[in-house]
Formats: C-alpha cells, structure tokens, sequence
C-alpha cells in the first residue's frame, strides 16, 4: 500500500518504508495486527450496553504512553498478523455474536488498511456503528480519508500541558495535535444521536485523572465544555492503575478519591451534564484485557 512507502499518517511522521520492513516509532509493519478481539463489556454503558461491544485491539501504538496499562500490544507489540480479509470476516464474526458496533482500539498505524476492510466489510454486510478508540495523537489529513466511515468517536484528552505530555508521552506537541483531530471527528459525525439506550454517532472524549495532575485534567474539562458544550458527551476516568513500578514516583500509586471527587464537582460546577464518571473499584488489573489468551485468529 502506497500510503506506507513513506509513513507520515501519525503526528510522529517517520517517513519509514514500512512495505520494505523499516520500522518507525510505532514499530508496525505494513499489515493488520491484532492482539485481541472479542464482546467488550467495560466501555461507557452507551458503547457496550448489556449486548457487548465487538472490540478489536490493534497491536502496536503511535503515543506509548509510560504508564499504558496494555503495554504488552503497545510497547511490546503482542498480536498476529493478520489479512484485510481476515478482519472483514472478524467485523462480520463480531455482528452476528450480537456486538451493537465495531470498537477499533488503537488503530491510527494502521488506518489504510482498516478503511479498505471497513468498506469491504460494510458491502458484505456489515452494518452496526463503527467506533474508533484512539489516543487521539492523529493526523487530521489522516481522520479526513475516514469521513464516511466512522459513526462514533471516542477519543481521549490527555494532557492540556505540554509539558506533561512530553514527560509522560514523548509528544509535547500532543495537546494541540488533540485538539485539532477532536474538532475534525466532531466535523465528521456532529452531535450524539441514539436509537434507544446506545449511541449510534457523535463524539465521547475520555479523560483519565492521572495521580497529582488534578489542575491539568481541570484545564482540559474547561476547554472540552467552552468549545462544545453539550454537543458531546465526556467520559471523566479514576481507573489509572499502576501495573509496574516507574521511575516517575508520581504515577506509583492509584488515584485518590479526595482527588477524583473533586474533578467530579468541577465538571458540575462547570455546567457539564453530559457526562460518565465511574463509581466504585474500577482501579483494578481486572478490568485490563487478558492478552496471554485470545480467540484463534
């Protein structure tokens, strides 16, 4: 595929030849690899409801955050190779399983491929929501070849500090890279439409409180409900679970609930509604996807 001669479809923009074997930061080569699929459970109630949402967890990542909790498919890029024509009939598998959409994690290395399996797939017969998961370290140009494709957006905000996103992502240019792609994927499927209790289009952006960085996480709630209002749904997390010891001392314990509570009351202080917040023990290796075992693929 001509896109992957000289790969620039991320921010990162390697330039690598990825159909002659250079690998860029994202460590993928020029075909689909997936660590996972299977009905997913644990997404916002809107995306999985009690039928379960078809996820495919794409090998490989473009951010590599230090702190990912599926370091495994990220950073030590776990999965099988896999066809265009293996993942239509994957997509396929997932409908008939009941799935109520197709949830594509991780796959912006891969986006010319998953767009001529998406549409191979859609002419076979696949016709639930498409959900794309994403760091949301995109290229607009390359969001822009999936217009059309995409129902639902579910892209997260990280960082509104650059510093932060360099110290713990290697991307100080993360914050305005979001920013940008957030504003084309709201171009693309405009404000949330339902059919009964699950979202068949719009925009959820996710964003996980990360342990001491409360003031960061307030800046990007600010900016998400002055630009947007209520025209998008906002998914505030307290799940951070640290997995392996770091050298960032900070990020070595879990959140704390003082902590999360007040980011809650910020968000209703500000007006936002739209909004999930999660209640409970959700701070568990529990809820991280068992890689070691995965459907035959």
């Amino acid at each position: 595929m001509k896109d992957f001669n000289n790969c620039n479809i991320c921010p990162r923009k390697c330039g690598v030849n990825r159909n002659k074997g250079e690998l860029g930061f994202c460590k993928a080569k020029n075909k689909l690899k997936i660590a996972r699929y299977s009905l997913h459970y644990w997404e916002e109630p809107v995306i999985c409801g009690e039928k379960g949402s078809g996820t495919i967890f794409f090998s490989n990542c473009n951010l590599k955050c230090i702190y990912c909790q599926n370091y495994d498919i990220s950073t030590f890029n776990f999965g099988k190779e896999i066809s265009i024509k293996k993942f239509v009939d994957i997509c396929i598998d997932l409908q008939n399983q009941g799935a109520v959409n197709i949830n594509l994690v991780t796959p912006t290395h891969f986006i010319p491929l998953i767009k001529k399996g998406l549409i191979m797939a859609k002419k076979k017969g696949l016709t639930i929501p498409i959900v794309y998961n994403t760091s949301s370290y995109e290229n607009v140009d390359s969001l822009k070849s999936l217009d059309g494709l995409i129902d639902i957006y579910l892209p997260d905000f990280k960082y509104f500090d650059k510093k932060l996103a360099q110290k713990f992502s290697c991307a100080e240019n993360y914050p305005n890279i979001c920013m940008d792609a957030i504003k084309e994927m709201y171009r693309q499927v405009g404000k949330p439409k339902f059919e009964g209790n699950y979202l068949v289009k719009g925009v959820i952006v996710r964003h996980l409180l990360l342990p001491g960085c409360s003031n960061d996480s307030k800046k990007i709630l600010s900016y998400l409900y002055k630009e947007y209002k209520d025209d998008i749904y906002i998914s505030i997390m307290n799940q951070y679970t640290p997995i392996r010891k770091l050298k960032y001392k900070e990020l070595n314990k879990k959140v704390d609930d003082d902590e999360y509570d007040s980011l809650v009351n910020y968000a209703v202080d500000l007006g936002i509604t739209n909004a999930f917040i999660q209640e409970g023990e959700t701070q568990s290796e529990s809820f991280i996807p068992d890689f070691s075992q995965y459907k035959d693929i």
